[in-house]
């Protein structure tokens, strides 16, 4: 019988950097602004548009649970660092815009996630990282992954 050696399979390695890599970024925004990893999803994907959007487009770029959006979505209204905007098209469909609150915190919180991301792929040379941000992608296009705009920085962040 085949054994699988969990700390070589491939799924859960990636399962667990992603993991580390949100937590290790994370700590850029909870501490200082009280934003949890799916609030800082929402205003990350809301940050990367001009326009409004909804609440499933924001689950499905960037695979969060409707549930967990929906919840993070609550919490950013109250606080009003997003707004509902009514559809033009169908007045009975909301879609999502950053307050101009929540735009001056997303800009605010940009230059540290960003050199966030440098001191984590710091252990690469910039060719290395060229190649990885080339093999995610490519791995990306394996899965059929629906693609969003290409946030801040060549590797996604969110």
């Amino acid at each position: 019988m085949a054994k699988l050696d969990l700390f070589k399979f491939v799924p859960f390695r990636l399962n667990r950097l992603g993991a580390e890599v949100s937590a290790a970024l994370s700590n850029e925004y909870r501490a200082r602004y009280g934003l949890d990893i799916p609030e800082w999803r929402v205003m990350a994907t809301l940050g990367l548009r001009d326009e409004a959007c909804s609440a499933q487009y924001i689950a499905q770029c960037t695979r969060t649970h409707k549930s967990t959006i929906s919840r993070a979505v609550t919490a950013l209204l109250e606080r009003a660092l997003i707004a509902r905007v009514e559809n033009a098209d169908d007045r009975r469909e909301f879609r999502l815009a950053l307050t101009d609150q929540g735009r001056a915190l997303y800009e605010e919180l940009i230059p540290g996630l960003l050199r966030r991301e440098q001191e984590i792929l710091g252990c690469l040379t910039p060719q290395e990282r060229k190649e990885f941000a080339r093999l995610l992608g490519k791995l990306e296009d394996s899965l059929d992954l629906v693609r969003a705009p290409r946030p801040m920085s060549e590797i996604e962040v969110c």
